[in-house]
């Protein structure tokens, strides 16, 4: 197992070992050795979003890869998909995008993809990772090649026109003259992409949070921030009579819709739009939905009165990935796997998209609403009815952890000891030192219960983990209606 890659990069706060330069350049040389394991010359591209560490982590990256002769093509502030999109478009051994995506701007993050786009094999990020920080009791010899000659290093910014180009050659002729959007940019990447790309496409274009500083990114801003206080978005489209508003994360490969009503369209219900407008279309992988053991119930009853098979996965976009991927042998032309996650992730998966990506996807849900002949957007998003659900996420620091073993306990005897509910799950994150509690009822338990509920299986959490009440901050999720339920004790 890594150490140090979770499920998505490494992670962490900067200036905190791994997130310093030191390691970035260990790691950047690394990288460079395991991609030049088969004797060619590793052409690798790498992005980063608007984070003021990112040029700095950027640099000592770059620096490794160049010094284990890997050329580089630097593009600068770019999305995560794009640097995805990229990687395989260009036809290169690897990319890197420096982000820590929806997480607090003093954090950052390093993640690879192979040169099919796709997150790099576990098995890969060991030995990158075993070059880069070796256990003292590893008796593997560490062996990177000698330097014979230095990378070479290129502008890669004039390939911003080229990911814009591809996005909306997929939809060459789709019109979005009658819509006024409002976008929340979370003063991240999308801030240079998401008003043009939309501009192009003919929509009026509100753009808010889209003026980043490099401290200002997701800072009340951005899709999690947007699902928590929908209201602020809400007196936005109407005071500019918009049809409804969109909201990236910092890395902007999730996207969440807010109705003219101030309704949060969430993943759940774009998986099921999507799936409706994609099977219609005869366009639909395996007729199937991939989602993650955190979806809404609703969802799955749209799905599957549908007709079509829902499967779950782990949390984590990486396993969808994987599903679709499976589902994807011998496809029928034109089909696109469809998977994702609550959050807004969407993958649409196809030839040349491995990994969600939220204007894709807007652009996706745009069309299907179109040609719905909807009213609304709320209109739209109606079918897919959510029975209460509740996310509680608490602070757990480094402190230690429940077992699998106690954690299956709890969720039993909660199960056991609260009629209605009807599914929970407790999981340590994966990204940040955060516990996390779904539970779900079949409409006994109302959202507040539920919200109860959860708040006392995470002060148990950070019991364990050692946390101070002062200091031991929860905040629950409603995600049947959108909006925060309660953010302390």
């Amino acid at each position: 197992m890594t150490r140090l890659f979770g499920t998505d990069g490494v992670r962490g706060i900067v200036g905190e070992w791994p997130l310093v330069p030191e390691f970035a350049l260990a790691l950047g040389k690394a990288a460079g050795a395991v991609l030049a394991a088969d004797s060619k010359r590793p052409a690798v591209v790498v992005g980063r979003d608007t984070r003021q560490s990112g040029p700095m982590l950027q640099s000592a990256l770059v620096a490794g890869l160049l010094a284990s002769s890997a050329d580089v093509l630097e593009l600068g502030v770019i999305t995560t998909p794009g640097v995805s999109w990229l990687t395989k478009r260009l036809g290169l051994s690897a990319g890197v995008v420096i982000s820590a995506s929806h997480n607090p701007v003093e954090q950052n993050g390093i993640k690879f993809f192979g040169p099919q786009g796709l997150k790099l094999p576990e098995a890969v990020e060991h030995e990158i990772e075993r070059l880069a920080d070796p256990r003292p009791e590893d008796t593997t010899p560490n062996v990177m090649r000698p330097l014979a000659k230095p990378g070479r290093i290129m502008d890669g910014r004039g390939m911003h026109e080229l990911y814009l180009e591809g996005l909306l050659a997929e939809h060459h002729d789709l019109r979005l003259d009658r819509l006024t959007l409002v976008l929340d940019c979370a003063n991240g990447a999308a801030s240079e992409y998401a008003p043009e790309l939309f501009a192009r496409a003919g929509a009026d274009v509100v753009a808010i949070h889209a003026s980043p500083t490099g401290l200002n990114i997701n800072v009340n801003a951005g899709s999690e921030s947007v699902r928590q206080w929908p209201g602020k978005m809400k007196d936005l489209i109407r005071s500019h009579h918009a049809n409804f508003g969109l909201a990236f994360d910092g890395d902007a490969d999730r996207v969440i819709f807010v109705d003219e009503n101030g309704g949060v369209v969430d993943g759940d219900h774009m998986l099921g739009m999507l799936a409706r407008y994609l099977d219609g279309n005869n366009q639909l992988l395996a007729r199937s939905v991939v989602t993650t053991t955190m979806r809404n119930a609703g969802l799955k009853k749209f799905v599957e009165t549908a007709g079509l098979q829902m499967y779950e996965t782990p949390v984590g976009d990486k396993y969808v990935a994987e599903k679709l991927l499976e589902l994807r042998r011998d496809p029928p032309p034109g089909a696109l796997g469809l998977g994702g996650e609550q959050s807004g992730h969407v993958i649409l998966l196809d030839d040349d998209h491995t990994t969600g990506d939220g204007m894709r996807t807007a652009l996706f849900v745009m069309r299907a609403f179109l040609e719905s002949g909807a009213a609304s957007m709320a209109e739209f998003a109606a079918g897919i009815g959510k029975t209460p659900q509740v996310i509680a996420s608490a602070g757990v620091g480094r402190g230690p952890r429940l077992d699998k073993f106690a954690l299956a306990d709890v969720e039993t005897q909660t199960l056991g000891d609260n009629p209605g509910l009807t599914r929970i799950n407790l999981r340590y994150s994966g990204t940040e030192p955060k516990f996390r509690a779904m539970l779900e009822s079949d409409g006994q338990q109302s959202e507040e219960a539920l919200a109860e509920i959860a708040l006392k299986i995470c002060r148990q959490a950070q019991a364990v983990a050692g946390m101070e009440h002062a200091q031991a901050d929860v905040e629950i999720q409603d995600c049947s209606r959108g909006g925060l339920l309660r953010t302390t004790d």
